[in-house]
């Protein structure tokens, strides 16, 4: 999809559909839209009349266009009372744009910006809307889909925002292209996206960066000899060698800050000895969703250049059951030292993120240090499909995440980690126990598991995307079905914030 910034009406820009947002509910009048050419104005205010809108949020009146004039039809869309509206309503107002365009058959669609939303975080957000609506992962089809928009205009009157608009754009664009990377290995089938193939796809990025990021991948022997015992007591049941993926961001410019981010990297979860049921099991190639979203996030950094030193880690491993897994009751030695009772197989994920953490503090002594993993079914049961859970041991760095993930756009919400609760992980044979003795609280348990590897006071977060890292119905009207990328945008936002 190709996207334009320009300076541009209603009456002259060059598109399929023509959209216009409006502020409205109690304080709209006919005198807030703005860019409805003049022969048309009459016609428009019929069909508010005839249907009521109010540019209440979401609403919609359209307005089809004579044959041969530069738009096939005009979209008005309410973004709410003014005080009320943020970039979601943007983004979410772009999203049903343009599923009428696509479900129409048209190829372009031209958002037309009155003066009080001609700002480049509108742009972006839009442009993001735009390019996000427009995904399809389409590798196993054997006809591709043709439903897709060949420009997208973002229009202004304001000359004087066009370059800001113009930069806004291409770093959605940057951002889109992270997201894309993340969302098509989340998708990739678990008999493909193997460990090896996770490490190829980290290998991919560092080549393609122009020297800026680059890659180490461990095998099991050297993982061994670290004494990452907690990892490697989850790759035991697999066919599939685990490799422990290293990235490493050298910012260009002077940079004292060093941030860590650590993905979850179970490429297919079935379980192991504590097998999922079979319903459970087949949407688990998206267990490794943390891991896609460090990948995208990496794929960003040669275009954006963030003044950040920035460490990703993946500690990928297929779980599976074999002669050869880790059996329930069995005990294991982490890379810390601490030992771990594995009551439940299926509680995998921290094991990894245990060593994964306990490495990468050890290698670089990070200021900060943010994990995502599909960690819990609590967490969906406690936020919902739409929201992460984040919690953490920085008010400070909790605040950058929850801020960063609030300006993209993915839905973030801060959970306590009662240190009364810590005794639930605690074990009689080891020093802890993968599972809480509890059945209640297990967002948060697992987060408390995750603090006992958080060493020398390291400000960490840890964020439970098991809800939003993959929507088995559409999330809003730029989000479908499948992998998502969550993650991404917030690990974007965070770091250019730092700057």
């Amino acid at each position: 999809m190709q996207i334009n910034v320009l300076k541009a009406t209603a009456g002259t820009c060059q598109a399929n559909l023509i959209v216009i947002p409006v502020f409205g509910g109690k304080t709209f009048s006919i005198k807030n839209v703005k860019g409805i050419p003049a022969e048309l104005v009459d016609r428009f205010m019929v069909s508010v009349e005839r249907t009521g809108f109010a540019g209440k949020l979401y609403e919609t009146v359209s307005l089809q266009l004579p044959v041969g004039g530069n738009a096939d039809a005009i979209l008005v869309i309410g973004l709410g009372e003014k005080k009320s509206s943020n970039l979601q309503a943007i983004r979410e107002a772009v999203g049903m744009a343009t599923g009428m365009a696509r479900k129409n058959g048209m190829k372009s669609v031209g958002l037309i910006l009155p003066k009080e939303l001609s700002k480049s975080a509108i742009a972006e957000a839009a442009a993001t809307a735009a390019i996000l609506s427009d995904y399809s992962f389409d590798t196993y089809k054997k006809e591709a889909s043709n439903k897709h928009l060949d420009l997208f205009v973002v229009a202004t009157e304001e000359r004087g925002q066009l370059l800001a608009m113009r930069k806004a754009v291409e770093h959605a664009e940057t951002l889109c292209d992270g997201l894309t990377v993340a969302r098509d290995l989340v998708n990739t089938p678990g008999g493909h996206m193997t460990p090896s193939l996770l490490a190829d796809a980290a290998i991919e990025i560092a080549k393609s960066s122009n020297e800026m990021v680059d890659v180490k991948i461990l095998e099991a022997a050297e993982c061994e000899k670290l004494g990452m015992g907690s990892y490697l007591s989850v790759a035991k049941g697999s066919g599939q060698e685990p490799k422990f993926i290293h990235l490493i961001y050298k910012s260009p410019r002077p940079s004292k800050k060093t941030v860590t981010v650590v993905g979850k990297g179970v490429t297919f979860d079935s379980g192991g000895l504590s097998l999922k049921p079979a319903d459970g099991m087949m949407t688990m190639k998206c267990d490794m969703a943390g891991a896609a979203a460090v990948l995208g996030f990496f794929a960003t950094l040669s275009r954006l250049k963030p003044r950040v030193n920035i460490h990703g880690v993946i500690a990928a491993t297929e779980n599976m059951p074999s002669g050869h897994s880790t059996k329930p009751g069995d005990v294991v030695k982490s890379m810390n030292g601490k030992t771990i009772e594995v009551l439940n197989t299926d509680a995998e994920g921290r094991l990894t993120l245990a060593d994964a953490m306990t490495y990468i503090q050890r290698e670089v002594k990070p200021d900060a240090m943010i994990d995502l993993a599909t960690l819990t079914g609590a967490v969906v049961a406690a936020l919902g499909e739409e929201v992460a859970g984040a919690m953490g041991n920085d008010k400070k760095l909790m605040k950058e995440v929850l801020d960063a993930s609030e300006e993209a756009g993915e839905r973030t919400w801060e959970l306590p980690l009662f240190e009364r609760y810590a005794s639930l992980v605690k074990s009689e044979v080891a020093d802890l126990r993968n599972i809480s003795t509890s059945r209640y609280g297990g967002a948060l348990t697992a987060g408390l598991f995750l603090a006992e590897f958080v060493e020398d006071n390291t400000p960490w977060v840890h964020l439970d995307i098991a809800g939003p890292a993959f929507a088995e119905r559409p999330l809003s009207t730029y989000v479908g079905k499948g992998g998502t990328g969550f993650g991404v945008g917030t690990l974007v936002k965070y770091v250019q914030n730092l700057e």
